[in-house]
């Protein structure tokens, strides 16, 4: 068993990786500016409420909890839900904060959340990546504040990692469009629509390329990457997602129609394949999603969406 220190535990993505890790059997030590009502913690989690931007709070907090291992979720999650040099300031300021705390207190394991973002897919500028699937070694070309301070979090562990040698291990991970439980059952996911008009519509799947993945899945790629860390390289980043698409046709199909210039790049995404490749983290940790849409999604909201692109909702496109 690990004591474990979760940074914005109380978010989306948060609560299910800190109910997965508890029901691991570690400890866990959930921290965010907002509360999880009591009856809904998992037994034995603790829950701390604290700004973690305040001087010297993460050091304390993490100082005082002593843990095994620091997973650090907090951030603006979502771009342009705030002023840009919000988002930037607040997010590059809250993974040093908390990486730097860790470190100083000795920290073995310390594991930061970045996003896909940070590739630049949606740049009105327009872009197109060297090949498909996308995987770690597709260059990063972030064009707004949000997949600039990911990428930033991410160097920031390479930083770390790079100073500390093998006395602590760090590792960054890139979750493609998170989908809480509750949003199997018909609630509402981060963009405001529901996973039924998200698959009947391509056009809402299509800005992020069709990714997606279950929070719970994250949940268990971080409980086995704490557990392997010190037998893989140092500061290592993964992509963590399903392993399939978020979408009814095969992307070959949809790509070109929503990623102009994608049609030679696409044409190898065919059947289920997703556009963002696991294969690192299945490789190099033996991690497998156990989730998809196709087995999560509550029947009535899979039989709608069916029913939706029959009737041709699935025709809209964006330019």
């Amino acid at each position: 068993m690990s004591r474990i220190f979760v940074t914005g535990g109380s978010g989306r993505l948060g609560r299910s990786v800190v109910a997965g890790l508890a029901q691991a059997g570690h400890e866990v030590v959930s921290v965010d500016r907002d509360a999880v009502p009591a009856e809904l913690l998992p037994a034995g989690v603790v829950q701390e409420t604290a700004d973690l931007l305040a001087p010297g709070e993460a050091l304390r907090l993490i100082g005082a909890a002593k843990p095994d291992a620091v997973i650090h979720l907090a951030a603006i999650a979502v771009p342009f839900s705030a002023p840009e040099d919000v988002i930037f300031g607040t997010n590059t300021r809250l993974a040093f904060a908390v990486i730097s705390a860790a470190t100083e207190v000795g920290v073995p394991k310390i594991v930061t959340a970045s996003s896909p973002t940070v590739l630049g897919y949606g740049c009105p500028a327009g872009w197109l990546p060297p090949s498909f699937p996308l995987d770690e070694r597709t260059p990063a070309k972030p064009w707004n504040a949000y997949a600039l301070s990911k990428l930033i979090a991410e160097q920031t562990v390479q930083m770390f990692a790079a100073a500390q040698g093998e006395r602590i291990r760090y590792a960054a991970f890139r979750p493609c469009f998170v989908i809480s439980p509750e949003e199997w059952e018909g609630a509402p996911t981060q963009q405001g629509h529901t996973l039924a008009e998200r698959l009947a519509d391509p056009a809402l799947s299509a800005p992020a390329l069709f990714n997606y993945v279950d929070a719970r899945d994250v949940a268990d790629f971080l409980d086995l990457l704490l557990r392997k860390m010190e037998d893989i390289p140092n500061g290592e980043t993964f992509f963590v997602g399903a392993a399939d698409a978020l979408a009814t046709a095969p992307l070959a199909e949809l790509m070109p129609k929503f990623l102009p210039g994608s049609e030679a790049l696409s044409a190898g995404l065919t059947g289920t394949s997703p556009a963002f490749s696991i294969a690192k983290a299945q490789e190099l940790l033996g991690w497998q999603p156990k989730r998809t849409w196709r087995t999560e999604l509550k029947p009535t909201l899979n039989d709608e969406a069916s029913t939706l692109v029959t009737a041709g909702g699935g025709a809209k496109e964006t330019s």
